[in-house]
């Protein structure tokens, strides 16, 4: 089994560099994780991922081991200002959540750097709107739930990501399994920094990359939960319609984390479109 090579910073001032896990052989494949956890959530995966990638497991700032970091949590820009630090020449990105933001951001402001681009159970817009450009609903997290995550964020931080765990689990038929673990991994590093966690937050209430989905030249992969109930089934329609060259697929029975729910297949599928794009 391959040996993890930790990347930290190494220097007493904030952010200098982003705690990066690396593992494996193989092309580059850079995994951002969600809100609320840091990179060791991908370990279900790791085992499976590490025969044919080099992965670098990247805690976002404020997150996990790159807790000293919030300070570069504050808008999608300061994220990909901290995330080019750390970035392979070239890599296959893969983002979660709103780790899809952020490699999304990632591979629109540095497209040579990415070889293809993989979201998972991730949206371009994450909060619903009541009207948009053409007059239509948007699909997404109600704008109160956010809200009332960033109002119980002041009150107990351990009971909000708890709470936010639980809703990203809903509906799976191993959520509890699945809640379970994301837990325990969280719990095997720093708790995420309060302003960190506010940012992302905001991050999830403001940001709209919907426009600059147009702008992405690389191959381009999205995964999706059946069960997901922060990125609704009609979120994934519109980005089939809007982006008709980027393949997309829906695990039946995983809701937010379809590779915790389904890891052998999840493996086995994205595995086969990096092959395709490469």
């Amino acid at each position: 089994m391959s040996e993890i090579v930790a990347t930290e910073s190494k220097n007493a001032s904030p952010c200098t560099t982003l705690h990066v896990d690396i593992v494996g052989d193989g092309p580059d494949l850079v995994l951002l994780h969600g809100w609320g956890l840091n990179g060791a959530c991908w370990q279900s995966i790791v085992p499976l991922l590490s025969q044919h990638y080099r992965l670098h497991l990247v805690d976002l700032p404020g997150f996990g081991f790159s807790h000293d970091c919030h300070v570069a949590s504050g808008t999608l820009a300061d994220i990909t200002d901290a995330l080019i630090k750390i970035a392979p020449a070239n890599a296959v990105w893969l983002g979660w959540s709103l780790g899809g933001l952020c490699a999304t951001d990632f591979a629109l402001q540095y497209p040579h750097r990415v070889s293809a681009l993989v979201t998972v159970a991730s949206s371009p817009k994450f909060m619903a709107a009541a009207q948009v450009e053409d007059s239509a609903t948007w699909p997404g997290i109600a704008e109160q739930v956010l809200a009332q995550f960033q109002q119980q964020l002041q009150q107990d931080l351990s009971q909000t990501i708890n709470r936010f765990l639980a809703i990203q689990g809903m509906g799976s038929a191993t959520a509890k399994q699945d809640i379970k673990q994301l837990k325990s991994l969280l719990a095997a590093r720093p708790q995420p920094h309060a302003q960190a966690l506010s940012n992302g937050l905001t991050l999830l209430s403001t940001v709209d990359l919907r426009a600059q989905l147009a702008n992405l030249t690389m191959p381009f992969y999205r995964c999706y939960g059946r069960l997901d109930s922060l990125v609704p089934q009609a979120t994934v329609a519109w980005m089939d319609n809007y982006l008709p060259q980027s393949p997309s697929l829906i695990f039946k029975a995983s809701s937010h984390a379809p590779f915790i729910s389904e890891p052998t297949l999840f493996v086995n599928k994205l595995q086969a479109f990096i092959n395709n794009a490469l």
